[in-house]
């Protein structure tokens, strides 16, 4: 999956760069710290003026952070505070806990050692050094960080732009009546809600008729302003289901379901524009679990590619399973479990795919080979949905 085109990169400020994505690396222009500086409060000397606890010294200056101090004078100590830039000539901090402020200056209690309580010039970050390289996701800490090389604006990828809609004429939203044979459309909240989680822009369309005029009207207006187009339901193979056909009509089908239970019924393919481009299409199955966890597993790498994210994969953590799982299916199973205070891993006793309560129990996924049980003290991998969500 190629990112969007460089060309839709924009310089904002750092300020409100959190949660994009870098278009262009970040390097440094100046050493972190600038200077040695001390990282303690208490008094910068001469080790060669200290040769024994007790030494009394004459302070000759006072330095808080942000003043540069004179070069120290042989035989005496600066008092320093922590941040404050060392004296020319110092080459050890004693810190205050150690030191008797007397009337003589300073009596120092602990015999120094050479460089102790000095962040040295560049020791975090040098010049000409790549902090943030091209496609890191901003994190808080690497908003800190590029301003401490001085970068007040990034230069960051656009949001993906994604259309959702819906299909199924027995969905209703929320805070209408709830007539016969209806369900409340949860997978809209779940989905866009993903979406804006991982910084996207999301386009809603809403729910489309079980039609085949309808579903192919929503493809083409969904492409106008989308890159991705994601849909919920209607990729099964049931004469209500006009989502294949549709997609085939305006665009293409590139794969068709997937061994991965939850999540079987999955669509990927493109829909046409009339300039001869596309946008990317996934259908998801309709089932509130399936919808959940093939988003997680398939649409989540998709939208960070799209994004220019360099790393899409998953942190994985082997854990112990607390639980029996006996029947091995011939699909690639992802379980909805919870890690528990003895470090390992319960399983939701209902693992359906339209039991959405295991999403909210549970915080991961087991993911589970094709053809392979899980016996109690099992080593297996497990999906944070922290991970999965970012």
């Amino acid at each position: 999956m190629q990112p969007l085109p460089s060309t839709d990169a924009e310089s904002i400020s750092t300020f409100d760069a959190l949660g994009r994505v870098l278009a262009c690396s970040v390097s440094s222009a100046i050493d972190v710290p600038p200077a040695d500086n001390t990282s303690m409060d208490g008094y910068a000397l001469r080790c060669a003026d200290v040769i024994a606890a007790g030494t009394v010294l004459p302070v000759s200056q006072r330095v808080p952070a942000g003043v540069v101090g004179a070069p120290l004078l042989p035989g005496s100590a600066a008092r320093v505070f922590t941040g404050a830039q060392l004296p020319a000539g110092a080459d050890a901090v004693v810190m205050q806990e150690q030191c008797e402020a007397i009337d003589e200056g300073v009596k120092v209690n602990a015999v120094p050692a050479p460089g102790q309580w000095i962040r040295r010039c560049g020791e975090d970050v040098r010049t000409g050094d790549v902090v943030l390289p091209a496609g890191t996701r901003l994190t808080p800490q690497a908003l800190g960080l590029a301003a401490s090389v001085g970068a007040a604006q990034l230069s960051v990828t656009r949001r993906p732009r994604v259309a959702l809609f819906s299909t199924g004429d027995e969905l209703v939203m929320p805070g209408e009546p709830l007539t016969p044979g209806a369900i409340y459309n949860s997978n809209r909240f779940t989905l866009r809600a993903l979406i804006q989680a991982l910084g996207c822009d999301c386009i809603d369309l809403g729910i489309v008729p079980d039609q085949l005029d309808a579903t192919r009207a929503a493809l083409r207006q969904a492409a106008l302003g989308a890159d991705l187009i994601v849909t919920s339901g209607g990729v099964s193979v049931g004469e209500e289901d006009h989502l294949r056909p549709a997609v085939q009509a305006e665009g293409r089908i590139e794969l068709w379901q997937v061994a991965i239970k939850p999540g079987k019924p999955f669509a990927f393919g493109e829909v046409r524009r009339d300039d001869g481009s596309a946008a990317h299409f996934v259908g998801l199955p309709g089932n509130p679990v399936s919808s959940f966890v093939t988003f997680l597993l398939l649409v989540r790498p998709l939208l960070l590619r799209l994004d220019g994210v360099a790393n899409v994969e998953p942190q994985r953590t082997k854990l112990r399973a607390d639980f029996d799982w006996p029947r091995a299916d011939k699909r690639r199973e992802f379980m909805r479990v919870r890690r528990n205070q003895a470090g390992g891993l319960d399983l939701f006793a209902n693992q359906s795919s339209g039991v959405l309560t295991s999403a909210v129990w549970g915080d991961g996924l087991v993911d589970n080979p094709a053809g392979q049980a899980v016996r109690r003290g099992d080593s297996v991998d497990f999906l944070s949905f922290v991970e999965l969500m970012s």
